[in-house]
This record gives C-alpha cells, sequence and structure tokens, in this order.
C-alpha cells in the first residue's frame, strides 16, 4: 500500500471526505491551473490525496518550509513562490504553460474569517497569461477542524464531514484592449468572481428553511444562541426547534397543507416560532402589512385567499389594535395565540419534545420540497396597489448563500431587526439569514422608535443593522456618538440613501454604510457593496450567479430598465383582480426574467448605480428629467429637511415638477440659486409646505400618497 492510498483510506474514515464532480476534472485536459479555497491546514493533503493525478502545488515559501508539511511533500511536486515578486510569478506562468495540473490558492492565506478573503489579482494574470484551463475547487468543513484558523469564531470539532466540490472548467476571459494594470486588475475580478460563484453554486440552497435550520444546528451546537427579544429570553437552536414543532403541530390541526395562513404579529421569538411551526406541515405563511390598517389586510387575505390570520391579544392590546382586528374577524377566521396555547397539553408537549430530540432521523423523510412557496410578502405599494409575492424556500436559502458568498458572517455576530417580518428585509435578511447562519437576531417590534433602537444596539452589543434611508437618518441624528461601537455592518437598502446620512454616520460613528439594492422580488438583495468591493455612489456589485439586462428607454442615455434573472427570483405574483393564482415572472426577456421598473447603469465591473424607477422620470417639453436625481439635488443643499419630488399633469408642458418639503421657508428662486450648474427644467417652480413627509411602515416614502396630496393641492 502506498502512502497515497494509507493517507486516503484514513482521511476518508476519519473525515467521511465526499468528492463531487470528479467528471469536471477529467474534462480540464492536461494544461490545468487548479484554484481553490483556503480553510485549514489540511488543504493541500485533501486536495493531493483526493485528487487522481500527481499534481503540483504552488506555495508560498516560507509555507514550503514547514516542518509539517513536509512529511507530505513527496506526494507532489511543489513550486515554492513569492506572490509578491514579479520574477517568481513569471516564473510560475512559464512553469503553468507546460502539460500538467497546478494547484494554487488565489487568497494566499488561511481564512480567518470563514469566508472568502482577498483574491490576488497575480493569480489571474498568471491564468490569463499561461492560457491553462481553470479548474474551481471548493472545499468544505475542514473549517470546523483543530487544522483551521477559526478557534473562538465557530464551534470546533476533531472531525467535520469534508466535501470537495470540483466545479466545470473555465477560462480567464477580458478585453483583448486592455494592459498592463488594468489587465491585471480585470484578471482578479474575474478570478474572485469564479471564486465566490463556486462558493454560491457548490453550497446548499436546495432546501427548505427548516432543513437550512436543522443544517445550522449541526454545525453550531444545539445550545448556540440564536434568537432574543424584548423578553429577554435567549433562545437557543435546541428550544427554536422545539417550539416550532410544538405550535406547528397545534397549527396543523386547524389548516390544511399548502394553505396560505395569515401572520399578524409583531417582531418577536414567538412569531419566528409561529412562522416555522406553520413551514414545517406545509403551510405558507402569509406575513400581513398591520400598518395598512383593516382594510389593506383584508385586501391582502382576498389577494391570497387567506382563510386564517394567527394574531395575539397581547399585541393587539398593545398596538392599540382592537378596530383592525374586531373588523378583520368579522371576515376572516382570527386565532389568537393565547387561546391556541391553551389547547397544547402536556401531552403535546412531550410529544414535540421527542419530536425535536429526534428530528434529524424524520424530518429529512418527509421529502420536503425547496421548490415550494415559504412565504407570501405583499409588496408596499409604493409604485400602485399592493401585491402578493411568492418566495420559495430555494429562492431565499439561494439569496443567503449570494450574500454570504460576498460578506463574512460569523457565530459571534448579534443582527438588530427592527425591520418588520413583513417586509422583505426584515423577513429574509433579518429574520432567516442570521438563524441560518450561527447569528443571533435581537428582535425589536418597530423601526419608528428612533431615540430607543441606538440604545438597543448598545445595550445588545449589535455587530450588524439593516435599515432604509429614513431610519438610519433619525437613528444617527438621536444617537449617542458611542451606541454604534460595535458594529461591523450598516446595510441601507429599500431606498435611496442620502450623501448627508452617509456621511453623519462616516462623521459621528466612523461607520461606512453599506448600500445594497434589491425588491421583495428578488428575495430581496441583488445587489450590495462590501468591505472587499466597494464603489461609493452605486448601490454595489450584482449577486452571484445573477443575469442581467439594460431594456434601452427613449430620451435616456448610458442607463437602461433592469431586468434580472437568477435563483433568487420569486415564484410569482399574486394579484388582487385574480386571487390565489400564481403568475409566474416574466419580462420582455423571456420566462424568468423579472422586470424591476428601475433605470440603472450598470459598468464593467458589475456595479451599479441607480438613475430613479422607470415611473419616476417625468417627461417635460420632450425632455426626461429624473425625479430622483432633482430630489438629490435638493437634499445636498438642504440637508437638514425632508424633500419629495413628484410630477403633475401640465397642459402646456406635459408634466411639471412638484418639490414636497419639510423646509418651511423654501423658495423656487434660492433654490435657483443654490442650484448652481443644474438646469433649470431639472428644478421645481412649485412648492408644496408641509410639517411631515408621508412615509410607509418600512421607513420608504409613500409617493402615491405625497402625489396625490400636489395633484389635489394644484388640482
Amino acid at each position: 500500500m502506498t502512502l497515497k492510498d494509507f493517507l486516503h483510506k484514513t482521511l476518508t474514515l476519519l473525515y467521511r471526505v465526499e468528492v463531487k464532480g470528479l467528471e469536471h476534472y477529467a474534462q480540464a485536459g492536461d494544461q490545468v491551473l487548479i484554484i481553490s479555497n483556503h480553510t485549514s491546514f489540511l488543504d493541500p493533503l485533501l486536495l493531493g490525496v483526493f485528487l487522481p493525478d500527481k499534481i503540483s502545488f504552488a506555495i508560498n515559501s516560507h509555507i514550503a518550509d514547514s516542518w509539517w508539511l513536509k512529511p507530505f511533500l513527496n506526494l507532489s511536486h511543489v513550486f515554492p513562490m513569492d506572490p509578491t515578486h514579479p520574477i517568481s510569478l513569471k516564473n510560475l506562468i512559464h512553469y503553468v504553460e507546460k502539460p500538467n495540473k497546478t494547484v494554487i490558492f488565489p487568497e494566499g492565506r488561511i481564512t480567518v474569517t470563514g469566508a472568502l478573503m482577498k483574491i490576488y489579482d497575480g493569480t489571474g494574470m498568471v491564468a490569463d497569461k499561461s492560457g491553462a484551463t481553470i479548474l474551481p475547487i471548493r472545499i468544505e468543513g475542514a473549517q470546523y477542524s483543530h487544522f483551521s484558523r477559526l478557534k473562538n469564531t465557530v464551534r470546533l470539532r476533531w472531525f467535520p464531514k469534508v466535501t470537495l466540490h470540483i466545479q466545470p472548467p473555465t477560462k480567464i476571459v477580458v478585453d483583448e484592449k486592455l494592459r498592463g494594470k488594468e489587465r491585471r486588475h480585470a484578471c482578479g475580478l474575474v478570478l474572485t468572481d469564479m471564486m465566490s460563484d463556486m462558493m454560491f453554486s457548490s453550497s446548499h440552497y436546495q432546501q427548505t428553511l427548516f432543513a437550512g435550520l436543522l443544517e445550522a444546528k449541526k454545525i453550531h451546537g444545539g445550545k448556540h444562541t440564536v434568537a432574543e427579544d424584548l423578553e429577554r429570553i435567549p433562545l437557543s437552536y435546541n428550544t427554536l426547534i422545539t417550539r416550532s414543532i410544538a405550535i406547528g403541530n397545534a397549527l396543523a390541526k386547524i389548516t390544511t397543507k399548502n394553505e396560505h395562513v395569515g401572520i399578524y404579529l409583531p417582531n418577536s421569538t414567538k412569531t419566528l416560532n409561529v412562522v416555522l411551526g406553520v413551514q414545517l406541515h406545509e403551510r405558507v405563511p402569509a406575513m400581513l402589512n398591520y400598518s395598512t390598517g383593516a382594510l389593506g389586510m383584508l385586501s391582502a387575505c382576498h389577494t391570497a385567499k387567506v382563510k386564517t390570520v394567527l394574531s395575539s391579544r397581547r399585541f393587539i392590546e398593545l398596538g392599540k389594535f382592537s378596530e383592525d382586528a374586531e373588523q378583520l374577524g368579522k371576515e376572516i377566521n382570527l386565532v389568537y395565540l393565547e387561546d391556541l396555547a391553551q389547547t397544547i397539553t402536556k401531552l403535546d408537549k412531550l410529544k414535540a419534545l421527542l419530536q425535536a430530540k429526534t428530528v434529524n432521523f424524520w424530518y429529512p423523510r418527509l421529502n420536503q420540497d425547496a421548490n415550494k412557496a415559504a412565504v407570501v410578502l405583499f409588496t408596499s405599494g409604493s409604485e400602485g396597489s399592493p401585491k402578493g409575492v411568492v418566495l420559495s424556500h430555494k429562492n431565499i436559502r439561494a439569496n443567503h448563500r449570494q450574500v454570504s458568498a460576498r460578506i463574512s458572517f460569523n457565530p459571534q455576530d448579534t443582527v438588530l431587526n427592527f425591520l418588520p417580518m413583513f417586509h422583505s428585509f426584515g423577513f429574509t435578511v433579518g429574520t432567516m439569514l442570521p438563524i441560518m447562519n450561527g447569528m443571533t437576531s435581537f428582535f425589536y417590534p418597530s423601526p419608528l422608535h428612533y431615540s430607543i433602537i441606538p440604545e438597543m444596539a448598545y445595550e445588545t452589543n449589535a455587530t450588524i443593522i439593516f435599515g432604509t434611508n429614513t431610519f438610519l437618518a433619525a437613528y444617527g441624528k438621536k444617537a449617542h456618538s458611542y451606541d454604534f461601537y460595535n458594529m461591523r455592518y450598516v446595510v441601507a437598502g429599500a431606498e435611496k440613501l442620502h450623501e448627508n446620512t452617509r456621511q453623519l454616520w462616516m462623521d459621528k460613528f466612523g461607520i461606512r454604510i453599506l448600500e445594497g439594492y434589491g425588491a421583495t422580488e428578488t428575495s430581496p438583495v441583488a445587489a450590495v457593496n462590501t468591505p472587499m468591493f466597494y464603489k461609493a455612489g452605486t448601490v454595489g456589485r450584482l449577486m452571484p450567479n445573477m443575469q442581467y439586462k439594460l431594456e434601452h428607454i427613449p430620451g435616456i442615455e448610458n442607463a437602461g430598465k433592469l431586468h434580472l434573472y437568477g435563483e433568487n427570483i420569486m415564484q410569482g405574483y399574486l394579484l388582487n383582480e385574480q386571487p390565489g393564482k400564481l403568475i409566474p415572472p416574466k419580462s420582455i426577456y423571456g420566462e424568468g426574467w423579472y422586470d424591476t421598473g428601475d433605470i440603472v447603469h450598470v459598468d464593467a465591473e458589475r456595479y451599479v448605480s441607480i438613475r430613479g424607477r422607470s415611473k419616476r422620470f417625468a417627461k417635460i417639453g420632450g425632455e426626461m428629467v429624473s425625479l430622483t436625481a432633482t430630489e438629490q439635488t435638493i437634499n445636498n443643499i438642504w440637508p437638514e429637511h425632508q424633500h419629495v419630488v413628484v410630477c403633475i399633469p401640465d397642459a402646456r408642458k406635459g408634466e411639471q415638477l412638484v418639490l414636497i418639503t419639510t423646509k418651511q421657508d423654501a423658495t423656487s428662486k434660492e433654490l435657483l440659486q443654490l442650484a448652481k450648474g443644474v438646469p433649470s427644467i431639472n428644478l421645481p417652480k412649485k412648492f408644496m409646505l408641509v410639517e411631515h413627509i408621508p412615509v410607509l411602515a418600512t421607513g420608504k416614502i409613500n409617493y402615491p400618497t405625497v402625489t396625490q396630496l400636489a395633484v389635489d393641492h394644484y388640482a
């Protein structure tokens, strides 16, 4: 028996090593550059033992001299190199040009975050200059071993299962006109995208949310805390699963399979239990936006054919929703959790406990389908009447994996989640993303408590918050300069981040807000700035494995209407005029494409810049004017106030701009003087002074209401 055979058997026994995609290895040919993520000190050994041929390793010189590596070097050829030295890279290019299979770790170091780290441009240049075929391989699982560098970050164990995911072979393709540093950078970016695409496509997103929960419990441990709310009782994976099973069993008796069940509850751990319990038995939670009142909720129930709504007497009382609940209860079966709890006997609780202890045995046998609906969320109606958006388990899990391929999260993170669960940001990112990744989600019931939320961030040692510009601006003004001392990521979405909000957070807290972009229909993240890839003025780079097309709009230059396609695109709409009928996404580019309605510019590096909604352009005297751009101009001039620009019909020029503002002494003459260099056609001549700008519960401006105010005022 050779040393390689012995190591193969030993590692297979200890780490249950599984190799997936071996057919791709054969397809790659003879001149191959193998790129892999770097999870632990085991990585070279794993690749050297489990890949068929005797492969070469391009390894940093100081690592090649390590005592622990020398006994295994005779398994393969080692090419010592210094990635910072041009001659070393040139020699490597000559070596890779010959028929051989060479492994290189583009990160140049073992990860200390658990996610991908910086990818060096030099590896991309080697692939480009040598013309070698690239074979991406993901090593999964070794980061949880004691051979990783994640001690005190994740739960380590001696022998975690290790999987090698071999991806289809590919090539570096960049613009032939690029030369020098520009070409090197472009090659590095292509390689980075290959690595992040590899991390996404090899991840387990084809699973239900409950299956993802069980996987997270296995990784992080049943006693690991994942949720907490104002009751200050930490919820572990074990408790979360047991309670969700108990309430799911009770709900299964009063609902039917595939039924849409209304959820009329606040942000809390109990609501999380209810949502997971509903999904466990293949019911679909329909998250009701209670800020729309009884009529709005009844309309949503009609659209999604909801017959039963779950709520809480305590919530109704504290939120002063008695009249809404009474009106809702006249037409819908309104079930209170307090009453449901009375039906759960001690025997039921014992059964749930036993089911929780044996869940890994019986749940996989249920043959749960990740392509089935996981939730119905209702659009905010900022551009018209609300619609039901149906997201599948796969949609949500895919979006989680896309985000995780670009941003590092770890079990030490705490997400302060104040966005309501009926909002896609609050449901998918604020609630489900943390519990699927071992983070703790601290639920706060309302984003409108501007003074309290910064204090909660301080008290809970929160490291991540997701918010809208409206909310972040308010928190920034009210907060003490030390309230966000522990914050790693502040991510803004749902509406444009104003420059004065960005500057406020940088000046007061030293925090760079990461602006992102998405929609309920994209589950919701479509693009986001990250610590590694950040470009001011954009909403970041598009997510891995997302396709886009720009539809030309007459009158608009260097931008177009954005259409998206990917695993995170919704299953479809539920429309008020066709209750319960799923309308799959479709655009001018075909089935499965989603027409965002947003006018954007996408640069060569896939950074997205928002120009505005297609409905937020006015045509004045034949010229296209962006209301969003005009708003931004006015926000920069008068940053201490709130402003909205809308358009109303005009008999002479077709349309005219109206500024609705909280600046009580604003005048058209002053604006024209201060907006130097801005064409007068882009500035409003009519002003409407208000105390407050109408906003939705999600923090976004309520454009239909604002527009109607202007129409009524100038009628």
